[in-house]
């Protein structure tokens, strides 16, 4: 195992609800309340932060829409986000 591996268990109650260790709950940055996700790849699950998960998700859809929107440079976002703040003042 690598250095930043770890193991840790937990048992599964009646209901089939599992408290997750405090060790792993801040590796995941997730604290009460919030929403996990769970990924299931053949017989392995991982558990992750819904909100990392969600923005890892759309970054990976997003990849490359700025480049075929011909953004290719700051200055074209720059420019972008001018054009729109002022047909947003126009309106």
């Amino acid at each position: 195992m690598s250095a930043n591996t770890f193991v840790d268990n937990a048992k599964v109650m009646a209901k089939g609800q599992v408290t997750i260790p405090k060790d792993i709950r801040k590796v995941l940055g997730v604290t009460s309340g919030d929403r996990i996700t769970f990924i299931v790849e053949g017989n392995s699950v991982r558990i992750v932060n819904s909100a990392v998960y969600a923005m890892q998700v759309l970054q990976k859809e997003m990849a490359g829409e700025a480049e075929r929107a011909g953004l290719t440079s700051d200055d074209d976002v720059m420019a972008l986000v001018k054009e729109l703040r002022n047909e947003d003042e126009s309106t």
